[in-house]
């Protein structure tokens, strides 16, 4: 295959095989058909999605440590999962709210639902923790204990100690002159019982575990092994030189999550004032979890409980390690042959054809970057070149997360001192990045840029740049549209879309939003883009239904759709409708998914699916066949940053992009979107009944997995010399 002809090589639409792991469809109870059952719980299915993840740690055809990582992300999720989602739940149940979900469920039935469901999770960590402990072993690498330490540790170990951990500790009694102290949210600690050797008085204390240290401590080992201590077995190794003159005559280790939303006055006279005094109450949230060791000592837990004033439901037993969100720790980059194989993005050829001048290729015509495939770097390099560029004499950019020595915020700056226009829009509210994106504020600011931060009630989260150069008598505008986040970090491990263009259309829709954004100026007239609040969901639905009168009139109709999320009501009413109608849709729903498919009467013609492996799907794309089916030249195709939940499509700002260049709408149909039908490897089907099911494998020998196509395949931007006539004409997936 020639580097240029990516067509060539593109994925066949859904294979039988794939066709055939799709459930037929089944028969409801009318009555269960119109109720609320025929929506599924949103965060019981965002259990099932971190179930997923869990059981690539399963996974034998993924590499051993990465295999590891997967039960840390897991156990990060499920953190963020409770410090939010169960903590709203949990208010909502205490205020008495008869409020019910999609699915019908009151706060308190959902409470029970998930901390029974998260229990078998917690349980079934550990249990691949295990496993995965033993393979480790027999790859050299070890996570030891205080009894299989072996000669010429401990004088190693000591001095770790006194050198690396002990002058920041702060051993705490409790006693009625020392009060319980305050654990912050993911705060670990250890709860101990000593005994005065002097007289046997017995003392209670607390030695909270520091954050800024790494919660494993290499012990030497042999050439091609490593061994690891965790830090709680460290400091129980040497409690004596905390407490000298006391025996440890018992002990156990907890953790705490707590509450973090955070609640913001609408009428806060400073935005950026008003979230640093929010931040600080999100530290001190009430707790809604507390995992303690099992068979920690009577006395211990009961006041580790009475101090921090937990319930029974809200206690967890951890038999083994407490916090496995740290095992990201033991992912050694030495071990490159137990993890993936190392992998650079690609630059496309057009860029090195115009020798990196990003103008000069989006002036030969749209480009589409698919990312980590092709670099992110290009969306830095279009801001640095733009800060350096004496013809641009404006940027504008929306920036919800971002990394903390963002390369982006920098160029930005430079613009700013340089004497250019520079409006940036940093979002406050973007959960658990706010103290970052007010120190990004304050340093634009610095600067000289306009600072912006959107509305009280919308989070923004579009993710938009424009650059105005002057071209001679003109100015042109050159913007990007991103399905992620302006961040180079995340970049490397998210799937996202980049659509670079200076089509005159989306450049006065992109100066349209801004406007919004910094002036309240409602747009009152968008040529190729919609913007939630106000339009996007009514252009999804729209199209929809524009889907379902093809199908009515005998033409073939179609939808695909890729994103994170689904749980909007109205949206999933307008899908059920269109199959109802003869639409065929299928969508790969990474996450959360409110739909029911595969029902007759409702849903017969729905399919989902979910990808789970090497990287994060984050791209968020829907096609429309227009009455040729799918894919098709004559489709309608949009990238956006918005799942279809009601968050997303209510109450933030959000972008839909049409993409009307015919080459970028075959690369996002022809390839991304087929690749992602066909993959079988990392795919799970969804079930009538909510579950999902991994394709049985063992038949083939290198099932297809759209991760390694993208990776092995050359860049979908190509030289960007076809037009529309080079794009090779693409077959139906259905008959």
């Amino acid at each position: 295959m020639t580097k240029t002809d990516t067509h060539a090589e593109r994925p066949p639409i859904e294979p039988d095989f794939l066709k055939s792991a799709f459930p037929e469809a089944i028969e409801l109870p009318q009555e269960e058909i119109e109720s609320a059952k025929r929506f599924f719980n949103r965060e019981l299915s965002w259990l099932s999605f971190n179930w997923r993840v869990l059981e690539e740690a399963e996974n034998p055809r993924v590499p051993l440590l990465e295999r590891l990582r997967f039960v840390s992300i897991s156990a990060t999720n499920l953190d963020e999962f409770y410090t939010v989602r169960v903590a709203g739940l949990r208010e909502l149940a205490r205020e008495g709210s008869t409020a019910t979900s999609i699915d019908g469920l009151t706060a308190p039935e959902q409470l029970a639902l998930i901390h029974a469901d998260a229990r078998q999770l917690m349980a079934h960590q550990q249990e691949v923790f295990r496993a995965l402990q033993i393979e480790m072993q027999g790859e050299g690498i070890s996570l030891c204990d205080r009894n299989t330490l072996v000669e010429g540790d401990l004088a190693h170990l000591e001095e770790v100690f006194l050198r690396r951990v002990f002058p920041v500790l702060s051993p705490l009694a409790v006693d009625p002159a020392h009060p319980f102290p305050f654990i912050p949210n993911t705060g670990f600690a250890l709860a101990l019982e000593l005994t005065r050797t002097a007289d046997g008085r017995r003392l209670q204390a607390l030695l909270p575990i520091p954050n800024q240290i790494d919660r494993f401590v290499r012990i030497p080992a042999e050439k091609d092994h490593a061994r690891f201590l965790p830090l709680e077995d460290l400091l129980l190794l040497f409690i004596g030189k905390l407490f000298p003159g006391y025996t440890l005559t018992g002990n156990c280790a907890f953790r705490v999550l707590r509450n973090s939303d955070m609640e913001v006055e609408d009428e806060a006279e400073d935005l950026v004032r008003e979230f640093e005094t929010a931040l600080k109450r999100r530290r001190r949230g009430d707790v809604i979890r507390l995992q303690i060791s099992a068979g920690a000592p009577q006395n211990l837990a009961s006041m580790i409980r009475r101090e921090l004033h937990v319930s029974d439901d809200e206690v967890v037993e951890i038999s083994g390690l407490i916090g496995k969100a740290d095992l990201s720790e033991l992912v050694i980059d030495e071990r490159p042959d137990l993890l993936w194989p190392s992998y650079t993005p690609r630059v496309p050829e057009r860029i090195e054809d115009h020798n990196g001048d990003m103008f000069a290729a989006i002036r030969q015509k749209d480009m589409l970057l698919h990312h980590p495939y092709e670099t992110f770097d290009l969306v830095v390099r279009f801001l640095e070149q733009a800060a350096l560029d004496p013809d641009v004499v404006a940027i504008k950019q929306t920036l919800y997360r971002t990394s903390r020595n963002s390369p982006i915020v920098s160029a930005l700056c430079e613009a700013a001192e340089a004497g250019k226009s520079v409006t940036a829009l940093v979002e406050l509210k973007a959960r658990f990045d706010e103290a970052a994106n007010i120190r990004q504020s304050r340093r634009l600011e610095r600067s000289g840029a306009h600072v912006v931060y959107g509305f009280m009630n919308y989070k923004t989260h579009a993710k938009i740049s424009t650059v105005v150069r002057r071209e001679g008598d003109d100015l042109v505008t050159y913007t990007h549209f991103g399905t992620g986040n302006y961040h180079p970090i995340t970049a490397k491990i998210y799937t996202d879309l980049s659509l670079f263009t200076c089509d005159a259309a989306l450049g006065r829709d992109a100066t349209r939003v801004f406007n919004y954004l910094s002036g309240y100026a409602m747009p009152d007239k968008l040529e190729s883009l919609a913007i939630s609040p106000t339009t996007l969901k009514s252009t999804l639905i729209e199209r929809i239904d524009e889907e379902a009168r093809h199908a009515e009139a005998g033409r073939p109709a179609e939808i695909w759709a890729k994103m994170n999320s689904l749980i909007e009501r109205d949206v999933i009413e307008a899908l059920y409708d269109a199959s109802q109608r003869g639409v065929k849709i299928t969508l790969v729903v990474r996450g959360i998914c409110g739909v029911r498919p595969g029902i007759k009467g409702l849903s017969e013609n729905i399919r989902v699916k979910s990808i789970v492996g090497r990287f994060l799907e984050h791209s968020r794309i829907v096609c429309f066949g227009n009455g040729h089916g799918l894919p098709s030249r004559a489709a309608r195709v949009y990238i956006s940053s918005a799942d279809w939940m009601g968050r997303n499509l209510n109450r933030r700002v959000e972008t839909l992009v049409e993409v009307k260049n015919d080459t970028v709408k075959a690369q996002i149909v022809g390839q991304v979107m087929a690749a992602n039908l066909h993959d079988v490897a990392q795919s799970w089907v969804m079930q009538p009944d909510g579950s999902f099911l991994r394709p049985d494998l063992s038949a083939l020998d290198h099932p297809f997995n759209c991760h390694r196509f993208f990776m092995e395949n050359p860049s979908l931007s190509g030289r960007g010399s076809a037009g529309a006539a080079d794009v090779p004409e693409l077959t139906h997936s259905h008959d």
